[in-house]
């Protein structure tokens, strides 16, 4: 199935390519840099324990409310329409006090759907399908099985707290010069931080990275495979690594 949103950085068109080069067994399946979950949603189940984790707590948030409480929630979008006057207030007020947590997830839900290639800074000024419906399917994945477990932690706790030898983390990080692109903060020692990290677990991991040579020479020691895909917004090709430790 497909994630419910688009997102920034994406990996919708090359969600079956990763999961291609998943291990055949694991343990568990931790989505470090979760986004809008394309390749969570790709497959029926990749583990007995699975983790979505992201450090946009209003994205963590519109996770939560879709697993806990969907049919508030789709009501709650069902009274929104498309325009610029939407749009502008909801960028002026969701950080404002006062919203309950299905308020402000739907505010968030259609500023994302409605703005510039999923930006949510500007309007999109085209038509968008903004109808909750679909969040009736996403809601039955996230409770597929045990459900999955959504976090809102910092990488590198995450990866400590849930790394095991039976383990998969697929990372998607902000792309190395492009994180302005992106509202949660992460920098350059944010990138060595992960690097670091990535270099002492226990279990496997799965990373993205657009195809840059101080990515490459970071993760010289590790299998690095080269891709491609569209990229809807310039429409040209842009290349990317997928990097592991197996």
């Amino acid at each position: 199935m497909k994630s419910f949103i688009p997102w920034i950085g994406g990996k919708s068109l090359l969600a079956n390519k990763i999961i291609a080069m998943f291990p055949e067994k694991i343990d568990r399946y931790i989505e470090v840099f979760g986004g809008g979950g394309s390749v969570l949603f790709a497959k029926e189940k990749h583990a007995p324990l699975e983790v979505y984790n992201d450090a946009n707590g209003h994205l963590v948030n519109l996770f939560r409310c879709i697993r806990f409480h969907r049919e508030e929630l789709q009501r709650e979008i069902s009274g929104y329409i498309n325009a610029r006057e939407v749009f502008e207030d909801i960028r002026t007020q969701i950080d404002m006090r006062g919203f309950t947590d299905i308020q402000r997830a739907a505010m968030f839900y259609i500023m994302i759907k409605i703005s510039y290639g999923a930006d949510g800074r500007t309007y999109g000024c085209n038509k968008k399908n903004i109808s909750p419906d679909y969040l009736s399917a996403i809601e039955k994945r996230l409770k597929t099985g045990a459900g999955v477990v959504i976090e809102h932690k910092d990488f590198e706790n995450l990866i400590k707290v849930y790394d095991r030898p039976g383990a998969l983390f697929y990372c998607d990080p902000p792309y190395h010069k492009t994180e302005k692109y992106y509202d949660a903060e992460f920098n350059e020692t944010d990138h060595e931080r992960l690097n670091a990290c990535l270099q002492a677990i226990k279990g496997k991991f799965v990373l993205s990275y657009n195809d840059d040579e101080y990515i490459r020479e970071m993760y010289k020691d590790f299998n690095i495979t080269a891709v491609s895909r569209q990229n809807n917004l310039s429409r040209g090709e842009y290349k990317e690594l997928i990097i592991t430790n197996y």
